[in-house]
């Protein structure tokens, strides 16, 4: 058995129409033996048979590929077909049919798609038979093609079942890599804020003091990049964000971010239009994070001499949030990715980040069966949160 050529006997049989195709042949022309053959220039392998005549070949079996007109048909490209090969001038000397003793035979060559010779659609007899016409070359031909399309098929399904068992371990691998990154990189990081705030508590110079100051900045920025990466991680790994809900105060939730946020941009305006009439069920937390991502993005984004207008209200069964600023107008093209993760703005001098911020907003959105949407314009940038009460 030519084991090193079972995929192609597995693929060849797994047509259905095959078995079909070679009684056919042996019934149309008479002929004992029919078989399709995998021919290499080193190899030829039957990977599907007929066989009447006793010729004693099976799937898997072997003939020196130099003693067969096979191997000529690889090297030319042409089909080869014999009625009678003693009254056949070219053929009656020929080795091959003197070593396996036929008198008719006829063989087609199969391509793929790709132009690669694969081997040939072929039939023999002791006798002779009636096969230089076109009727019966034009049955081989579309055989042929008829096999060499299936083969194909059953090759492109295979490269994209393998291409997609890749690309999903790596994508594993990728994610898992994160988490255990994001999660490794919280004890340090705890380390050096702990460090921080006891120098912080100690008499320092001025410059000391200034360094502290840009260190804590640090350590609470990388804080956030570190959460931004665990919960990307957290969402692609556990097929999304889980949120504990219970009615919250989202009007006190607002307002804690934005006196937090005006803290950092104390020369920024911020409009805030509050009406929410009831307690929301909401994790607390997951939309706090979304409300101060949203508000920090037009913050740092936003034209600073005009103001941050934030909206909220609760009606018609529904709490929306919106977070609108003047500025620049974000293309059609980036709009339509901002939710996508490691996607970012133009980046412009000291301006960094993941590119996460956005995707784990619209995961917390999603995880409250909310949505959270962008709209741009040279006058305004909006974006709005909406979901329901119930």
């Amino acid at each position: 058995m030519a084991s090193e050529f079972q995929t192609d006997i597995d693929a060849v049989n797994s047509i259905a129409t095959v078995k079909t195709i070679l009684d056919v042949i042996c019934r149309v022309t008479g002929m004992g033996f029919a078989a399709v053959a995998r021919v290499t220039p080193e190899r030829w392998v039957a990977l599907s048979v007929r066989d009447d005549i006793a010729f004693g070949l099976k799937p898997g079996g072997e003939l020196k590929v130099e003693s067969t007109i096979c191997h000529e048909i690889r090297q030319c490209g042409e089909p080869v077909v014999i009625d009678h090969v003693a009254e056949n001038d070219r053929w009656r000397d020929h080795h091959a049919p003197k070593m396996y003793g036929f008198q008719s035979y006829i063989s087609m060559p199969i391509f793929l798609r790709d132009g690669q010779f694969f081997g040939t659609l072929c039939a023999i007899d002791p006798r002779p038979a009636t096969l230089e016409n076109f009727e019966t070359i034009g049955m081989f031909r579309a055989f042929a093609d008829l096999i060499a399309f299936h083969l194909d098929a059953s090759r492109q399904v295979q490269s994209t079942e393998e291409r997609l068992f890749d690309e999903r371990r790596t994508a594993e691998l990728r994610d898992q890599f994160i988490a255990v990154l994001g999660h490794d990189l919280r004890n340090p990081l705890a380390s050096v804020s702990a460090g921080v705030r006891l120098l912080q508590k100690e008499e320092q110079s001025e410059k000391a003091r200034s360094i502290l100051a840009m260190m804590n900045a640090s350590v609470v920025r990388m804080g956030g990049l570190v959460s931004d990466v665990l919960d990307f991680a957290r969402g692609r790994l556990g097929g999304g964000l889980v949120v504990e809900v219970a009615e919250e105060n989202l009007q006190a939730i607002l307002a804690q971010v934005a006196g937090e946020l005006s803290a950092t941009y104390p020369e920024r305006e911020i409009d805030m239009e509050i009406a929410i009439s009831q307690p929301v069920r909401c994790d607390r937390s997951r939309l706090g994070q979304l409300f101060s991502n949203l508000l920090g993005n037009a913050l740092e984004h936003g034209s600073p001499d005009r103001p941050v207008r934030v909206t909220a209200s609760s009606l018609s069964g529904m709490f929306e949030f919106s977070v609108s600023n003047a500025g620049e107008e974000i293309p059609v093209n980036t709009l339509a990715q901002l939710f996508k993760p490691f996607v970012r703005g133009e980046m412009r001098p000291g301006r960094q980040g993941l590119g996460l911020g956005l995707y784990i907003a619209s995961e917390i959105a999603k995880a409250h069966g909310g949505a959270l949407t962008a709209e741009s314009s040279p006058q305004e940038t909006r974006f709005t949160f909406r979901m329901p009460l119930a």
